[in-house]
């Protein structure tokens, strides 16, 4: 179904995926209402092998996803560009992941609160002395009134590439073909 053209490229350590996905903290979900590509940039925990994220219960995203659960996300860090005398190798140094799968609502309050938890733990951890109330998320409404959705995505198929940084070809502002000849 999918293949890597860039084989060397590919990282076959699910444990470096893994990783990489808990220390994330930003990642673009790809939706298609059938017609048009709609990405957006979300918060996200990777959790028991699955993708979940969280906002308002209504709006475009949510229309998308209830016509076509079908989705991909991807979560890319930059390490810096590498230079070369050949313009043409310069190359950037990342790490990137892609899952494609299919979307589903968590509907079950115990299991939303536990998401939202370790969401929380991820994203300010340690700041709230108490862990957060089921009734919390059951009974919160945003200021225009919509309930909190909460969505797993269920990977079948995951990627992850890797392009290392290497230090001695970083570019740095002031570095020139001339410098380095």
């Amino acid at each position: 179904m999918n293949h890597m053209r860039q084989q060397k490229l590919a990282v076959q350590d699910e444990g470096k995926s893994n990783e990489f996905l808990l220390k994330s903290r930003i990642g673009y979900l790809g939706l298609s209402d059938g017609q048009t590509p709609y990405v957006i940039p979300l918060n996200f925990i990777w959790h028991e092998q699955a993708i979940y994220f969280h906002g308002a219960s209504e709006g475009r995203k949510i229309t998308i996803i209830n016509n076509n659960p079908l989705a991909c996300f991807t979560v890319c860090e930059e390490y810096g560009t590498m230079v070369d005398p050949v313009p043409a190798k310069t190359d950037t140094a990342y790490f990137s992941v892609v899952i494609q799968g299919k979307l589903s609502k968590v509907t079950d309050p115990a299991a939303a609160t536990a998401v939202m938890q370790c969401m929380l733990q991820k994203y300010v951890p340690n700041y709230y002395d108490q862990p957060l109330a089921e009734a919390h998320v059951v009974k919160y409404r945003s200021s225009l009134g919509s309930k909190t959705a909460i969505y797993k995505l269920e990977p079948d198929f995951v990627s992850a590439k890797a392009n290392p940084l290497n230090e001695d070809l970083r570019f740095y502002p002031g570095r020139s073909v001339q410098n380095d000849s």
